[in-house]
């Protein structure tokens, strides 16, 4: 581990400030000050070899304009590229893994800064137990601003994590043929707004939506890939049906042509029965995010699909975050248009359109 510690001091900042430009350092300002960042915290920031240190010293200097004590943790070893062109996204393994000084000094920031991606890992949550707020920030930096999170923004993902943990079954539908259903209550709802000011909280900047699990053996029916949903990790747009038949929490069939096939031999290649579990179920909220996004930019890890207005993300995998038992590596995110989704057999979006007001 590579450690170095910056405090708020003017040479400190002018030194961070060489190799980072003065907007992305605005930006951070405002994103911290959306964080509760003040005058007596400590923020830290996570990375790893070489990448985003643009990031990482933009983070340091807004976190001290803002009078906070500040650290960098620089980990040497870089893990599978969660953002790149290249490598299996791999969930839940990081470079982190058994550091223990690291770690502990993770733990004592008031918020740490992710630039390298824990989700779904021990470190993580264990960081997060400590009380330190989480927040992931790999994204290119213009759309870093174009996605700017927005109070109006947290206030309907909240209302839609109020609707959604009043709810005892999810259903979802799409003129596809897809016909699922989730028994919700074991695990809690989730929100992502792209800001955290609350002890313990992860978010990851820019994102909104909200999301929970169902049941472990609480989730059957039939989901239809459609042409024009969207195949995460593979940063695709799917072009023919993918047919999935979920049975007491897991994929039993897959079905359909060429891409059911890369979808069937990716999963495959984790060798881990646990590959084939569902994760989180949601819906995006973002007015600001576009499901052509993927078609012009595909760098990062697209969090501009998995939020844009109206979809529903359908993962498999992991469940962690939730409090879950499944740790498989193995993560698909699909975002889908055009879907309906029923609480309790009441509509909260009809055909891609959310129609509850209060999440509008």
């Amino acid at each position: 581990m590579q450690e170095s510690v910056n405090g708020a001091t003017a040479l400190g900042e002018e030194r961070a400030a060489v190799n980072v430009s003065a907007s992305l350092v605005d930006l951070c300002v405002r994103e911290l000050q959306l964080c509760g960042v003040h005058e007596g915290e400590t923020v830290a920031v996570l990375s790893q070899g070489e990448e985003r240190m643009d990031y990482a010293s933009a983070f340091l200097v807004a976190a001290g304009r803002l009078g906070a004590t500040t650290f960098h943790v620089r980990v040497a070893d870089v893990s599978s590229s969660a953002g790149g062109e290249v490598g299996t996204w791999t969930v839940g393994s990081t470079p982190l893994a058994g550091n223990r000084p690291a770690i502990e000094a993770l733990k004592q920031a008031d918020l740490m800064v992710d630039t390298i991606f824990l989700l779904f890992s021990a470190e993580q949550r264990e960081i997060q137990e400590s009380g330190t707020r989480i927040l992931l920030c790999m994204e290119p930096v213009d759309n870093l601003a174009r996605m700017f999170p927005t109070a109006d923004l947290r206030r309907r993902v909240e209302a839609g994590q109020e609707i959604l943990s009043a709810a005892q079954q999810l259903r979802f539908t799409n003129p596809a043929g897809t016909d699922i259903t989730y028994k919700l209550g074991a695990y809690p709802v989730m929100t992502q707004y792209g800001y955290t000011d609350t002890p313990g909280r992860w978010d990851h900047w820019p994102s909104g939506f909200v999301f929970t699990g169902g049941a472990d053996d609480g989730v059957d029916g039939k989901v239809v890939i459609a042409p024009g949903d969207i195949l995460l990790p593979f940063k695709d747009y799917a072009r023919e049906p993918i047919e999935l038949t979920v049975e007491h929490g897991r994929i039993v069939d897959i079905r359909g042509g060429v891409e059911a096939a890369l979808f069937n031999d990716y999963m495959e290649s984790f060798d881990d029965p646990d590959a084939y579990g569902i994760s989180h179920i949601g819906w995006g909220l973002m007015k600001e995010a576009r499901w052509s996004g993927l078609a012009t930019d595909r760098r990062s890890i697209q969090m501009e699909v998995r939020s844009f207005y109206g979809n529903v993300l359908f993962s498999t995998g992991p469940n962690g975050e939730l409090g879950g038992s499944n740790e498989t590596a193995c993560h698909l995110d699909v975002p889908m248009r055009g879907c309906s989704v029923y609480l309790d057999d009441e509509p909260v979006l009809v055909d891609g359109d959310v129609v509850v007001e209060a999440m509008r």
